[in-house]
């Protein structure tokens, strides 16, 4: 199960449930929000052949999100011991979740280094500016200095 947005204009989102690989062709697919089953802004894909025996089917739900309401796809096929129900979670998926996390973990790796590097500068650069330029003293020898022979 995924959401989609619609372009503008249209509903603010919709709800689609793709069933795949699946034989014998004949399945239902329903929705139920809060546990009642929704007739009413629902599209179905015809069942389609997949070319190896097995098939798939789409269904959409037009929806506008309430908080605390429950929306689920329901399957009912041969296949099944009893219907499967899947509920809707609106929550990130897990993998746009780790995502963002390494781009924060990178982010912060980044200002760590860079403030790093600024205080190694800062420090680097003060130190260079507080000592006082030494030059060697080499003595100088005077050229009038009489020598005595001894």
């Amino acid at each position: 199960m995924s959401s989609t947005t619609p372009p503008a204009g249209k509903r603010p989102a919709m709800l689609v449930c793709s069933v795949f690989d699946f034989y014998p062709k004949q399945i239902r697919v329903s929705w139920r929000r809060d546990g009642q089953e929704v007739t009413s802004d629902v599209t179905s894909t015809d069942e389609l052949a997949d070319g190896d025996w097995y098939y798939q089917i789409h269904s959409h739900l037009e929806y506008a999100p309430r908080s605390g309401e429950k929306i689920s796809c329901v399957v009912e096929h041969a296949s099944l011991k009893e219907p499967l129900v899947t509920d809707w979670d609106p929550s990130m998926p897990e993998s746009e979740r780790n995502k963002i996390a390494i781009g924060a973990s990178g982010l912060i790796l980044g200002l760590i280094l860079s403030l790093a590097g600024f205080i190694y500068y800062r420090r680097k650069a003060r130190g260079q500016s507080r000592t006082p330029s030494l030059k060697p003293v080499y003595p100088v020898q005077n050229q009038f200095t009489p020598v005595y022979p001894v």
